[in-house]
């Protein structure tokens, strides 16, 4: 399937999540919500040290979110994006989108074994939506 397709399935999803959402606004995983939120997207921050990121309220772990999220953006180390993938296919999630450096080579592996739809080639929510600062 061509990343256009891939990409198009993962944004056809009804609500979102963010594992590694951050409280800090310069870091990825805040502009990436942030760039959820601009769209009107209804998205569920994943952050396991705050109850709430830009006043959504977030859930500590993968496992923790509503049943009706299916799209799941990943802005974290790779060690932790393997973690994160685990929980993910435990949870039963159909999309994931490693942004630019949260990608390892396992973590892919695992995605494609699940029959994930996966985008993992160094594209970029924020470009791809169109995000600006605020």
């Amino acid at each position: 399937m061509h990343i256009s397709d891939r990409i198009e399935q993962f944004l056809s999803s009804s609500a979102f999540a963010v594992a590694g959402a951050s409280t800090n606004r310069d870091k990825y995983g805040n502009k990436v919500l942030r760039c959820y939120l601009q769209h009107d997207l209804r998205v569920v921050p994943v952050n396991p040290h705050a109850s709430s990121v830009e006043g959504v309220a977030s859930v500590t772990r993968v496992a923790d979110l509503p049943e009706d999220i299916q799209s799941l953006s990943i802005i974290t180390p790779p060690d932790i994006t393997e973690q994160v993938v685990e929980q993910a296919i435990a949870k039963g999630i159909r999309h994931i989108w490693m942004q630019p450096g949260a990608q390892s080579a396992r973590a892919v592996a695992r995605c494609e074994e699940a029959g994930i739809n996966l985008i993992a080639d160094g594209s970029c929510l924020l470009v791809v939506l169109g995000y600006h600062e605020s």
